[in-house]
């Protein structure tokens, strides 16, 4: 079996090691070995931003060997609840990593001064990079590609402003097209003084000889291509998804005001962004499908001018719900220059137009003037919302610094609470009833991607509490184990747990390919463990009263049951924390 390899580099110094740990591969990789090594790394009794704490970056045992292993896992500590958090992206990060012979790449210590970090086969630098300092995340990266040798398999994590600032809402940028997006891991790297991470894959990963593994990565690939598992994402993408929310009354508009806007979603639809702003289709390194969908932004050089400048943005679901719908927002151009705008200042899109859509409501309601924000901000005002993100990026006047700590943060200051749209972060993009709500506000990543909650609530089974908590739990172990391979979560129906396991054969790893079920259950309790060792209680949690105010194809919400099921998923969650690890 072959050691696990991790990069342990330190920032203060700019040294590093080499650590082989035969052992990790019982963490397979991923969330796994991210959190197995945040465990050695953490230190619980100090604060999100300390020196010591860690920074890791890991992918899994099958990324190289079979499409769609295509993401990365970032653990760190949060600087919205300060304790063990995930995020994941995909873009080239995985692969590079993977030919740069590395496992995982460990971040501790905290530069001097600003600084990238430069990952290869056989170099690591830590280079002083104080002219990029205040620059955007897409200008930033286009002079750190004309500065370093290496196109092919080198991928580029970089930060914002709002990184720099520390915002809770920071994200870090991959490849200009993905990232790691929630719960503030931007923060987590400007705190540690470093605007970018670059690393080139510049080595080879030899692939098993033989047919068995050949014809199984040929059926693998033709499910992939050849059936209708994934032709949704292809085609129009998550964007498929606004136009049957919405008739299910589950899509948020106008920050939860309402669930449905029947006369507006035929502008904001899948189809309509295709037809009217789609420029092309891109995939991540080592994916067939492409998801990604990149459209165009238009925009003078010079008011005055009738020269134009274009350009590309990705786009997907959860971006057009927060910067559009939650905006209500409703024209497809307008929501990609509110996103261009956002990736520039290097804020998570969720989290950014969610958080305005409350200072919108909180305008509306005269809790906040224009004394405190400077802005005029009214639902559907795209000119104010894209003055509104560089002050929130920038977070120097009083209310944007508030606004940038998250909507709930700054309803603490100012009022609001029950309408600011927040489950442990500002929401995702589903408002389909009670599973979902929990599922997010208790989860461990507070996503939607931690279970299918979402679907749970539009199979509209009966309302059971303990057959619902039951399915969050089993999920998860589902998903821990694909975010441990690193699996594409669109791609989970293609790789089942037995799939798995034939792939994991294949690679002559057939000692983990047999114990799965159990491997995945230690590590789901593992990560658990990790998030309430930085002291989060899952029975205290609250619901905003805006979630219980929602009123989908169901009817109104079962207050009573969304207790219920609340307090009954935090004793599991409990219980999965005080598991012994096998």
């Amino acid at each position: 079996m072959n050691p696990v390899v991790i990069l342990e580099v330190h920032l203060d110094t700019g040294t590093a090691r080499l650590r082989r740990l035969p052992e990790a591969r019982a963490a397979l990789g991923g969330s796994g070995l991210a959190a197995t090594l945040f465990s050695q790394y953490a230190r619980p009794t100090e604060a999100w931003d300390h020196p010591d704490q860690p920074i890791i970056f890991a992918i899994g045992p099958l990324t190289g060997y079979f499409p769609l292993m295509s993401k990365t896992v970032c653990a760190f500590v949060s600087p919205r609840h300060g304790g063990y958090a995930e995020s994941h992206a995909g873009g080239r990060s995985a692969l590079a990593l993977r030919f740069a012979g590395l496992d995982a790449l460990v971040l501790v210590g905290r530069a001097p001064r600003p600084s990238v970090v430069h990952v290869g086969a056989h170099h690591v630098s830590v280079q002083d990079a104080g002219y990029l300092w205040g620059m955007d995340a897409l200008s930033c990266a286009k002079l750190i590609r004309r500065q370093l040798s290496g196109s092919g398999h080198r991928s580029i994590w970089r930060i914002g402003v709002a990184g720099e600032r520390k915002s809770p809402m920071a994200c870090i940028n991959v490849d200009t097209f993905r990232h790691f997006g929630r719960l503030g891991c931007g923060a987590a790297l400007g705190a540690k003084n470093i605007k970018a991470v670059a690393v080139t894959g510049e080595d080879h990963q030899p692939l098993p000889t033989g047919k068995k593994y050949a014809a199984l990565y040929a059926d693998i690939f033709r499910d992939l291509t050849d059936t209708e598992m994934m032709h949704k994402y292809h085609n129009l993408g998550t964007p498929e998804n606004l136009e049957p929310l919405d008739a299910l009354q589950a899509l948020p508009w106008r920050n939860l005001q309402a669930t449905s806007n029947p006369e507006a979603i035929g502008t904001m639809s899948g189809q309509h962004f295709a037809d009217t702003a789609l420029l092309r289709n891109a995939a991540c390194a080592g994916c067939p499908v492409g998801c990604v969908h990149i459209g165009f932004v238009r925009e003078k050089f010079l008011p005055q001018d009738n020269r134009y400048l274009y350009r590309q943005v990705s786009y997907d679901y959860e971006p057009i719900f927060a910067l559009g719908t939650m905006l209500d927002v409703r024209v497809p151009t307008e929501v990609l220059a509110l996103l261009d705008d956002v990736e520039k200042a290097g804020l998570d899109a969720m989290s950014a137009g969610v958080a305005l859509a409350w200072a919108t409501e909180a305008m509306e309601r005269g809790i906040i003037t224009e004394a405190h924000t400077g802005l005029h901000l009214a639902f559907g005002a795209t000119h104010a919302y894209r003055e509104a993100i560089a002050r929130m990026a920038e977070a120097r006047q009083e209310f944007w610094a508030h606004l940038a700590q998250g909507a709930d943060a700054a309803a603490q200051v100012y009022g609001g609470a029950d309408f600011a749209c927040v489950l442990g972060q500002e929401m995702a993009g589903y408002a389909t009833g009670e599973t979902f709500f929990v599922s997010q506000a208790l989860g461990l990543r507070h996503s939607h991607l931690d279970t299918g909650a979402y679907s749970y609530d539009q199979a509209n089974p009966p309302k059971d509490t303990a057959a619902a908590v039951r399915f969050l739990v089993e999920d998860e172990a589902e998903r821990v184990l694909l975010t441990s391979m690193v699996a594409c979560l669109f791609a989970r129906k293609v790789y089942t747990r037995e799939r798995l396991a034939e792939c994991l054969a294949a690679i002559g790893q057939e000692d983990l390919a047999g114990e799965l079920a159990a491997t995945a259950r230690t590590l789901q309790a593992r990560r658990w463990q990790q998030r309430l060792a930085f002291g989060f209680d899952p029975m205290a949690v609250s619901i905003p009263r805006r979630f219980t105010e929602v009123v989908t194809w169901r009817g109104p919400m079962d207050t009573h049951y969304l207790a219920e099921l609340q307090q009954a998923y935090a004793r599991a969650i409990q219980a999965l924390a005080a598991e012994t690890p096998a």
